[in-house]
């Protein structure tokens, strides 16, 4: 396989990092385009904040995200920062543009989702030859419960605990999948669904992991999932009076989305998701990360996406990054 020259935007992301390490490691000449400390980049991986004059790539790569989704940050990341991302593409006369997006846009509902869908619209239209990755849940979202688990509280689940499922995808098989769809012809001009390794995965059937690895029984408490529909109403009217609730209001409508869709393909002649039609990839499993969580060999760290947050040991209260 011949080096090619890549340009990678959101090395930084969680993701990001996991792809520049899985594209240096492959011998590709990779610059990543990043806003902060690049921190633990892979040291064969350049690192720039501005793409150098006459810098030429063969191909581009953006793993950039909205942190939290709201309408202002998604409508500034994921379209607006995209969208440069896109003409530095042009203007280093790249021929291939790889993008990585969600599977959740495939029922649009939320700004980010939107927001996601707009700039995959610009991409199929610039001319260019471009991939869309639509990954299923990321190990990551859903970790946010093991620490308060492994502390003997109960997994929290909405309704039954089976109304939804998703095939979760680790970072490094994501990453490997991103780089084969660079020399992958049937890639090109393609929307991938993506997902690990099956089957697809239930809130309770992630008790039932959580719980043959720490060796005894999970506690559940049930939710109702009509409790979103209230605290959406109740932050939405509040907004109307004090602006900043406004954010989270969004939020709260993002929470309320995950609680009710799965995270599969969806198939819009019989109005269900699919997980047999959800393609699988890669070989690491939610349990093979939980396990790694609970032993101390990975750090459960999701930033603005955890929902689920651990009471600290002296009982005080922890609040959220903004």
């Amino acid at each position: 396989m011949s080096e090619l020259r890549i340009l990678l935007a959101g090395a930084t992301g969680t993701i990001g990092r996991a792809v520049a390490a899985e594209l240096a490691g492959r011998g590709h000449d990779v610059t990543c385009l990043v806003r902060h400390d690049p921190g633990d980049l892979p040291q064969a991986a350049q690192a720039s904040l501005a793409v150098p004059d006459g810098a030429r790539f063969d191909a581009v790569v953006s793993c950039i995200a909205s942190r939290t989704g709201v309408a202002t940050d998604a409508w500034a990341v994921d379209h607006r920062a995209n969208l440069a991302v896109l003409e530095t593409a042009r203007a280093c006369d790249a021929t291939r543009f790889v993008l990585l997006s969600a599977i959740c846009v495939q029922k649009p509902e939320l700004a980010f989702q939107h927001a996601k869908l707009a700039f995959e619209g610009d991409l199929r239209a610039s001319g260019l030859d471009w991939t869309i990755v639509r990954p299923t849940a990321f190990f990551k979202s859903l970790s946010g419960q093991v620490a308060r688990v492994r502390a003997g509280k109960p997994f929290l689940v909405f309704g039954n605990g089976r109304a939804t499922a998703c095939k979760p995808i680790g970072d490094r098989d994501l990453a490997a999948f991103i780089a084969d769809t660079l020399i992958d012809p049937s890639a090109r001009n393609a929307i991938l669904p993506i997902g690990g390794p099956g089957p697809a995965i239930t809130p309770l059937d992630q008790v039932a992991i959580l719980s043959d690895l720490l060796d005894r029984p999970v506690k559940t408490k049930h939710l109702p999932t009509r409790m979103m529909d209230a605290i959406v109403a109740g932050l939405t009217l509040a907004g109307r009076v004090v602006p900043r609730l406004r954010a989270k209001a969004e939020l709260a409508r993002i929470g309320r989305y995950y609680s009710r869709e799965s995270m599969l393909v969806w198939d819009a002649a019989t109005r269900t998701y699919d997980a047999d039609a959800t393609p699988e990839y890669g070989a690491e499993t939610l349990r093979d990360h939980y396990a790694a969580l609970l032993d101390g060999r990975r750090v459960h760290d999701a930033g603005h996406q955890q929902v689920f947050r651990p009471a600290r040991a002296d009982g005080a209260k922890q609040r959220s990054g903004t």
